[in-house]
This record gives C-alpha cells, sequence and structure tokens, in this order.
C-alpha cells in the first residue's frame, strides 16, 4: 500500500443460525480492540443499507416463494455490495473485519441445502468478489435440531420484541434433511481448506470455546 500500512485482516465465522456465533464474534472484537486493534465488526446478508434492505428480503418468512437461484443471486447482490462499500476499504486501511457469514454460508445453505452445487457458488465468487478468501474461517460445528430450535425461538422472540410484521425465520422453517445438507457441506468446505478454516466444537459452553477461538486467532493472525 502506498502509505507504507498493512492491509488489514479478514476474519469470517461460520455454522448454523443458533450455534452460538455472533457471541463469539463479538467477544473476539472485543478482545482485539483492547489489544489495540481496530476492528469493523460485521455481518452477511447485510452490513451496509443496500445489503440489509436484501437481508429483509431474504430472511423474511413471508418470501417463502423465492427460488433457490435467485435467493443465491441476491446473496450475491448483498455481499458484492458489501465488499466493495465495507469490507475492502475497511481491509485497505489496515483494520481487522470480523464478518458473520461470507461465501462459505452460500455454499452451504444454496449449494448444499438448496441442492444447487458448490461450482456456481464458487463461481459467482471468483468473478463477483474478486475470489476474496478471508484468513481465517471459524466454523462453529453443533448439534443440527438443537441450532435450528435455538435460532427459531430466538427469531421469534426478536420479532415480538420488536412488534414488527415481518421477521428472520424463513430459513427456519425448512426441514431437518436440509439442515443436514447445510451442515455437512460446512464440513466439507472444512475438509477441503484446512489451512484456512478451523472447527471448534460448538457443543460446549461459550466460555469453554472462546479460549480456543482466541488461541487460533493468535497462532494465525497476531499476538495480543
Amino acid at each position: 500500500m502506498s502509505d507504507g500500512h498493512q492491509r488489514g485482516k479478514f476474519i469470517t465465522i461460520e455454522g448454523l443460525d443458533g450455534c452460538g456465533k455472533s457471541t463469539q464474534l463479538g467477544q473476539l472484537a472485543e478482545t482485539l480492540r483492547a489489544g489495540g486493534i481496530e476492528v469493523v465488526l460485521t455481518r452477511e446478508p447485510g452490513g451496509t443499507l443496500i445489503g440489509e434492505k436484501l437481508r429483509a428480503v431474504l430472511l423474511d418468512s413471508r418470501t417463502l416463494g423465492l427460488s433457490p437461484w435467485a435467493e443465491l443471486a441476491l446473496m450475491f447482490t448483498a455481499r458484492t455490495q458489501h465488499l466493495e462499500e465495507l469490507i475492502l476499504p475497511a481491509l485497505e486501511a489496515g483494520k481487522f473485519v470480523l464478518c458473520d457469514r461470507f461465501t462459505d454460508s452460500s455454499e452451504a445453505y444454496q449449494g448444499g441445502g438448496r441442492n444447487l452445487g458448490s461450482q456456481p457458488v464458487l463461481e459467482l465468487h471468483r468473478i463477483l468478489c474478486h475470489d476474496l478468501q478471508p484468513d481465517l474461517t471459524i466454523l462453529m460445528d453443533s448439534e443440527v435440531s438443537a441450532s435450528v430450535s435455538r435460532a427459531r425461538q430466538r427469531n421469534m422472540d426478536r420479532a415480538g420484541a420488536q412488534g414488527r410484521q415481518g421477521d428472520e425465520n424463513r430459513f427456519e422453517q425448512e426441514s431437518q434433511a436440509f439442515f443436514e445438507r447445510v451442515h455437512s457441506k460446512f464440513l466439507e468446505i472444512a475438509r477441503r481448506e484446512p489451512q484456512r478454516v478451523f472447527v471448534v466444537d460448538a457443543r460446549r459452553p461459550p466460555e469453554v470455546v472462546f479460549p480456543e477461538i482466541l488461541a487460533e486467532v493468535q497462532r494465525r493472525i497476531c499476538n495480543l
């Protein structure tokens, strides 16, 4: 970079909804900031004004009729905007970007869950996302039925508390078989890219899981 600053680091967290991703990512952000690192904490779909509008379409249970291919296209529409508007500028400025979900989720949910296959997802990522790869991906490996149950309850509680007509429960309407395919695809990605993906057993309490995540971040990314 021309100003002499180093490029920032891009860390993503993946897994089924309800597995504790947001808790772990938030704690990691706090720890990095306490170590003097400038952190951008974001999520997908979302992260930008346009992305959040697309998130409302993608996750609302009233859009159950959305076709799998349209779903994939909208995910990448939100992701491309997210990259250009937020992620890439932050990395160029030397910041750490911590993102709740990235292209691995599209490969797992649309490629695996929707049976679209990995290839179209990876090709779209190459074309639209400059083939940007995270420096580290944390995969929260959890028990399928328990994670989905927690996600359903959380989303319904959130919708009720906010008094909204909409919700973020569209994916949670899917079958157990759908989520088993998603889970299997996540594990397939981890086997394919062990140099990038760190698998952590998320079936345990958060206070047990976090030190393992932090140790891996320190080992691969930075010393705190």
